[in-house]
Order: structure tokens, then sequence, then C-alpha cells
């Protein structure tokens, strides 16, 4: 699913990434952890083709994306790669359905199929009564499952997380974290999160840790 071979990473002379390995097979859910300025945003935007390493290569599908031109790896991008942040980053003037749909959109899915697929989706996370609010009308919990079904919505194969329940209070932290193993029992869903919760990260397949731009285990 995602092969990273020596990933390494600098910002003026700052190294961030010093030579990284990693691989996340189909279905996994992985937690990356370590501490603050270990690395792990900056990898996970690596992984999710935001960002380019300084050398290495990252393997998505049997497809290097950065080979690919800019049209493409943006197209590659939404077809492929999901994404959950902290702060959900929903568009305020667009209704959580809207919201959901734009990433179809972007692939010239048709108006009318979008819109069928993310009221599926939001019936499924069970927010089909929410569909025509607008995120300040909705709670935080909900906020982040609209973001959810945003990232599910071409069915990409990997969705990269970052501290998605970071925001949320207990109830809402936990049902977040049930979602998550609920869509990789449900749909097969990969994830890959990077995290500070130990509940969350005790709970799925692996843990990598990362500590001064390295993997230590």
């Amino acid at each position: 699913m995602i092969q990273a071979t020596g990933i390494t990473k600098s910002f003026d002379r700052l190294q961030i990434l010093k030579g990284i390995d990693l691989q996340v097979n189909n279905g996994e859910i992985v937690a990356i952890v370590g501490p603050s300025g270990a690395g792990k945003t900056t990898l996970l935007q690596i992984l999710g083709t935001l960002d380019k390493p300084d050398e290495g290569s990252v393997i998505i599908d049997g497809v290097n994306p950065f080979q690919l031109t800019g049209r493409e790896i943006s197209m590659f991008r939404n077809r492929h790669i999901g994404f959950v942040f902290q702060f959900h980053q929903l568009l305020p003037e667009f209704t959580a359905e809207e919201n959901v749909m734009i990433p179809a959109l972007i692939t010239r899915e048709k108006f009318a199929v979008a819109g069928r697929k993310a009221g599926e989706l939001l019936d499924f996370l069970k927010l089909s009564d929410r569909k025509k609010h607008k995120p300040a009308e909705l709670s935080g919990g909900e906020k982040q499952r609209v973001a959810v079904a945003r990232a599910l919505i071409n069915r990409p194969s990997v969705i990269l997380a970052d501290e998605p329940s970071g925001s949320l209070d207990t109830q809402n932290r936990e049902e977040l974290h049930a979602l998550f193993f609920d869509l990789r029992s449900q749909m097969g869903q990969t994830f890959v999160i990077v995290t500070h919760d130990e509940s969350l990260a005790a709970k799925t397949d692996r843990i990598i840790h990362l500590q001064d731009g390295r993997v230590t285990g």
C-alpha cells in the first residue's frame, strides 16, 4: 500500500527527517507517535504528497507520485488520499453535504452522483439530519465526522489523519476512534494517524515511534 524509503527533509539548515523507512499494508490502522518536533507532521505531509522529500521515495498503490506532473499529482492525491485534520478545515460557507461533495466534484463527478454519495456517507455516519447545516451550526464531533465523510467520498487508498481527535472532548474522541475501526471493518479502509493520544495509539495495529527525525520502533 505505502512504502517509504530513505525519506529525508530539511528546512534551511534544520534537518527534520533523517532517513525514514516505513511500510503500511492495505487495511492497516497505523499510529505515528513521538514528541513535538520529532517530524510526525512533516512525514505525514510527505506521505500525503503535500510536500516533497529531499531524498528518498514514496510508493502508494504502486505509484511514485513525485514522478508525476503538478496536475497529475494533484489528481492522484484527490483520488487516492483522504485527509482528516485536527480542526476539520470545513469551508464555512457550504453545508455539510456540500463540503463532503467537494473532492468528488474536483474529479468531475456529476453533481447528482456526488450528492448521492455524500448523502450515503452522511447517513452512514448518522448525520443525515445535519447535512443541510453549515459548520457553524454543528458540534465539534459533528464537524469531524463531516470531515471523515469528505475524506471518504472518493474511496481513497488511505486516510491520513493528523491529531484527528485533538480538539474533541472525551465522548466525541472515543466515538471518532471507534468510527475509524468501523470503517476499517466495513470498508477495508487504511489509516495512518499521527497522534499524541495514547489510548488511540494502543488500539491500532501497529505504532511507529519517531524521535529526532528517525524511526525508533
